[in-house]
């Protein structure tokens, strides 16, 4: 009988607080939606709080990026935040291409896209974090 290969646990953690970030984002739309706060305005409050979330924890749980000096802070934050702002205008590009050009299924193409994403957001992570981990 074949053994499982076992997964890498940088994969294992970002998959955990992947999951976590999305509660979140969930979260804070719902927060926002209560006190009365626009649509696209709770939607891009969500996104930023998310983002957050997501650099923190993948920062020092994921990565385990030891970096606290404010140059190493803010270049890391730079590259996140660049990257998350990259692959969500992929993501919109793909859903735009896919569904409103082509015609495609949507549900289909918000999986297919979310794939892709979730996978260049872990590569530019493991870029940005590698060189604050000691």
């Amino acid at each position: 009988m074949k053994r499982i290969p076992k997964l890498d646990k940088t994969v294992v953690m970002y998959l955990i607080f992947g999951v976590l970030t999305t509660a979140v984002n969930a979260a804070a739309y719902y927060v926002c939606e209560r006190l009365g706060v626009p649509n696209v305005a709770a939607t891009a409050i969500a996104w930023a709080v998310s983002v957050l979330f997501a650099f923190v924890t993948n920062k020092l749980f994921v990565f385990e990026s030891r970096d606290f000096s404010l140059k190493g802070i803010l270049a890391e934050m730079g590259g996140f935040f660049g990257g998350r702002v990259l692959t969500g205008a992929l993501d919109v590009g793909i859903m735009f291409l896919a569904v409103d050009v082509l015609k495609m299924n949507s549900m289909l193409w918000k999986i297919i896209s979310n794939v892709i994403v979730v996978i260049l957001n872990y590569v530019f992570c493991k870029v940005i974090f590698r060189k604050g981990k000691r």
